[in-house]
């Protein structure tokens, strides 16, 4: 090798032997072995987990400066680093896949280098020469992967779960207004996609907004299950290598700097190992999840056709539906909804895989359940948001078709149960299926019920209240 091409690389050792590293590089050795060993899915690992572990460094190396056991240039050199990734610099660096062996240890060194690196810069030195700054002597002082990951993963899911919680909430705002807006218009509600009950049409968005609610607080109060961190309990929970005043320093700085409530476990060694909370707020999600696809999956019914279809409500239109049949618009919009929602039930499964996995004090699948998570929260977030500005917030109602509806439904016989008898009931609707008239030509042919009752007891908006038409 000529020496131009050796100066653009440096020489990094670890227990394995030496490896050339780009010079311009700020991760190490370390880092490059991971690349090099997990090239599995092209996916890095996920910003909001990096994010989240380079604000646990901050917050050591502070805890450090506090207590006095790190030099201060190089604790201030460590945390203007952070700062820097933080504000989005060096987001390349961060190049080990999401799906790697070992607990989450390579994107924890990816982390150390980085950070080490960049202080290295700012002290004047050159990359790589770890005696002013070291990866694990000071970036990862005090700390362990098992300690560090499962407290940046927590981080970052309370981070992502308060956009998801308000994109719910103005989800939820947006069917109720369309509860509002449609409350006068009667429709035919359907059960096994069969002709049922009259309803207004308001109620079913009530009905949606509901159940979008029930979503949102649910995932409001599920960030309160990820408060409690394992920081300071190093490799297994027992906080060996680390001093208490650490232990609780550190814990107190990870409060001011994040914000988020974050509490010191009472007993780490469970925070360590387990992983049910993550087991539980993929649950919520996957519950958010599935009402999505009801809720997307009516719309699409109901906007169907147009003219061949159901046709009581219009979706906006958001893009041309196809490459051959001129003037066609798709319901895209909940396609994608629903389509998302699938992935976060099929990482829900990932998660809670991976969750039983693990053996004894570690459990090593820790980055299958960081990465199926934060994608997750991030899918949800984007896709109800999008659910909401581009779908339900246009959503228009056909007046028209859904009272010619309920006017041509058999249905409407059951509202003569309590007048002549369900039997009797039963053969008008029949009647008026094989006839393929109106419940009310039937009974206005035959003279069963008198007029004026006959008005009273059809009438579409007495039959969408409680109560017993015509009583």
């Amino acid at each position: 090798m000529d020496g131009g091409i050796e100066k653009n690389f440096r020489v990094e050792k670890d227990a394995l032997g030496e490896k050339q590293i780009p010079a311009e590089a700020y991760y190490g050795i370390h880092t490059a072995r991971a690349a090099e060993n997990f090239p599995v899915s092209g996916k890095k690992t996920n910003r909001h987990l990096i994010r989240g572990m380079v604000l646990v460094k901050k917050a050591a190396a502070v805890a450090h400066k506090r207590l006095g056991h790190i030099p201060p240039e190089v604790i201030e050199a460590v945390v203007e680093a952070c700062d820097g990734i933080l504000k989005g610099e060096l987001a390349d660096q961060f190049i080990v896949d999401a799906f790697q062996g070992g607990a989450g240890t390579s994107t924890n060194m990816n982390v150390n280098e980085v950070i080490a690196n960049r202080a290295i810069e700012l002290l004047d030195g050159r990359k790589g020469d770890y005696g002013l700054v070291h990866p694990l002597h000071h970036v990862n002082c005090c700390q362990s992967t098992n300690d560090v990951y499962p407290t940046a993963l927590r981080i970052a899911a309370i981070e992502l779960l308060r956009p998801l919680s308000q994109a719910f909430a103005s989800l939820q705002q947006a069917l109720q207004k369309k509860e509002n807006e449609f409350a006068h218009i009667v429709k035919l509600g359907r059960t096994q996609l069969m002709d049922a009950l009259p309803m207004m049409a308001g109620q079913g968005f009530g009905a949606y907004a509901k159940a979008v609610a029930r979503d949102r607080w649910r995932l409001y109060k599920a960030e309160e299950r990820l408060r409690e961190v394992n920081i300071g309990g190093t490799a297994i929970g027992t906080g060996m290598n680390a001093s208490e005043k650490y232990i609780f320093t550190v814990t107190e700085v990870l409060q001011e700097i994040t914000g988020l409530g974050i509490a010191r476990s009472e007993y780490p060694m469970d925070i360590t190992q387990n992983m049910d909370v993550f087991v539980e707020v993929s649950g919520l999600l996957k519950a958010a999840a599935a009402n999505l696809i009801k809720i997307s999956g009516d719309l699409r019914l109901l906007s169907s056709g147009p003219d061949g279809g159901i046709g009581e409500i219009r979706l906006p239109p958001v893009q041309a539906g196809s490459s051959i049949m001129p003037g066609k618009v798709n319901p895209v919009i909940p396609e994608m909804v629903a389509q998302t929602a699938f992935r976060v039930i099929a990482n829900d499964a990932a998660i809670t895989g991976a969750a039983m996995q693990g053996q004894l004090e570690l459990n090593a699948f820790t980055p299958l359940i960081a990465e199926s998570l934060l994608e997750s929260l991030e899918l949800l977030t984007k896709a109800v948001e999008l659910f909401e500005k581009k779908c339900v917030g246009g959503i228009e109602a056909d007046e028209q078709r859904c009272l010619e509806h309920v006017e041509r439904s058999s249905a409407l016989a059951t509202a003569l149960v309590h007048h002549i008898g369900y039997e009797q009931a039963a053969e008008i609707a029949k009647k008026a299926q094989a006839q393929r008239k109106t419940v009310r030509q039937v009974l206005e042919e035959e003279g069963t019920v008198a007029e004026e009752l006959l008005e009273e007891v059809l009438d579409p908006y007495q039959v969408t209240k409680p109560g017993i038409p015509g009583k």
